[in-house]
């Protein structure tokens, strides 16, 4: 196990700023990258960023950072209602994980009520806009070093 939380976002989120930034906000996904880098550096812990549009390089991912991570912060865009296949990957990954939603999915139309992912994250925060990725990450940081031994205090 090591100290790198596994950033990754599925599809369109590249799109974060200019695709209906009245739902997703003005953030774009380089923004929320650089903040979440920043600030895992302050807990002493690197970040591996991945977006794709493709389900199979994400799954790949999440088995990558199952060997080579303390955690996961995942937005599956449009994956989290559809993926079986998600679910199964996260479900063989034993290092916490957790699905962010920049809009509030139960909100919104009825078919983003359900998400496949939630059953295997350790928490879900939706609704918070590009605020839930620092959210996850605080919430990582504070699990990963329960994991890892290091003691940090929650506040």
């Amino acid at each position: 196990m090591t100290d790198v939380i596994f950033l990754l976002n599925g599809p369109n989120l590249n799109l974060l700023g200019q695709r209906r930034p009245e739902v997703y906000g003005s953030t774009t996904l380089g923004d929320i990258e650089n903040a979440i880098i920043e600030r895992a550096a302050s807990y002493g812990l690197a970040v591996e960023c991945l977006q794709s549009n493709h389900e199979g390089v994400l799954i790949d991912a999440i088995q990558h950072a199952r060997l080579n991570g303390s955690g996961i912060i995942i937005n599956p865009g449009a994956y989290t209602h559809t993926s079986i296949a998600l679910h199964d990957a996260l479900e063989a990954v034993e290092i916490p994980v957790v699905e962010v939603h920049l809009s509030n999915i139960h909100r919104r139309e009825p078919f983003r009520h359900h998400s496949y992912v939630s059953p295997q994250a350790s928490a879900v925060i939706a609704g918070a806009g590009a605020y839930g990725y620092t959210m996850a990450l605080d919430y990582l940081a504070t699990s990963a070093a329960r994991v890892l031994g290091q003691g940090f205090e929650e506040s």
